[in-house]
């Protein structure tokens, strides 16, 4: 297997993409053991999903994870982490911290005691408590089967997004705007509610308007498990038809060697 070097230490020790997948893997085997504790049902998504089908486990230069559950089940998960989440861990979102970075994915799962600095400057890490390794806890909720209601639900919090990252990097903390941004989201899924279709909630903003990820709630539930490395994980319960949407008709191609590179981290200490 290639070895992808994300950084040497003075001493010559490396650490690799497969060091830190090897730490994230142990992340998600106690979020899935919190999950199955407290029957809250979450799924491996994005490239998460796409290395259980197409490699039975992270994707070779992946150096992140992610995660996904609908709304309802965030916010029982939100509820129970202080007390689920081991010692050694700790969690990041708005809902705890009013300087969170809205406009990232809705929480951060974070290992102590480990560093991570990501690529995206611009939406750096604005929590003062903590800049450990990290899952990304994205939130699905549900989306209006009226695409021109959808479209202009989408079009706002798109247009506040940006005003939200030029505060934020004047070092500024924009509670109002945030706070419109994220209930907005929330009220946009509660008024849908009862649709066949979910999707990502509008907090994440970074997939065209005009062609959100969007699918039939039948497509994702109920999760199935399957083989990720050494364990069982949860994929969508039509894992290949949801990674055309997600990914593309061709998810099962390696993309071409100049671009099998990690790409979120620029630092690390693990």
């Amino acid at each position: 297997m290639k070895e992808y070097i994300l950084k040497t230490m003075d001493d010559g020790h490396v650490i690799t993409v497969r060091d830190v997948q090897m730490v994230l893997l142990e992340m998600l085997k106690m979020i899935d053991k919190i999950s199955k504790d407290y029957d809250i049902p979450y799924y491996l998504v994005g490239g998460s999903a796409l290395g259980a089908i197409r490699h039975k486990g992270f994707i070779p230069w992946d150096d992140d994870a992610d995660i996904a559950m609908m709304r309802e089940d965030y916010e029982k998960f939100l509820k129970i982490l202080p007390v689920a989440l081991p010692e050694g861990y700790m969690f990041q979102c708005f809902d705890t911290h009013q300087e969170y970075t809205v406009t990232i994915p809705a929480m951060k799962i974070r290992k102590k005691h480990t560093y991570v600095k990501e690529a995206n400057t611009l939406l750096a890490n604005k929590c003062q408590d903590g800049d450990g390794l990290f899952i990304d806890v994205f939130i699905i909720d549900y989306v209006s089967e009226r695409k021109v209601v959808d479209l202009i639900h989408r079009i706002g919090n798109d247009a506040l997004m940006p005003l939200i990252t030029i505060c934020e990097n004047l070092h500024m903390n924009p509670l109002g705007l945030k706070k419109l941004f994220v209930n907005h989201a929330k009220r946009y899924g509660e008024k849908a509610k009862g649709s066949p279709l979910i999707g990502y909630d509008l907090t994440w903003t970074f997939y065209s308007p005009f062609k959100p990820i969007v699918y039939p709630k039948s497509m994702i539930y109920p999760t199935r498990y399957v083989p990720f490395e050494d364990t069982m994980l949860p994929v969508p319960n039509k894992a290949e038809e949801y990674l055309k949407i997600e990914i593309g008709e061709t998810y099962m191609q390696y993309p071409a060697e100049k671009d099998q590179q990690p790409k979120h981290i620029i630092d690390i200490k693990l």
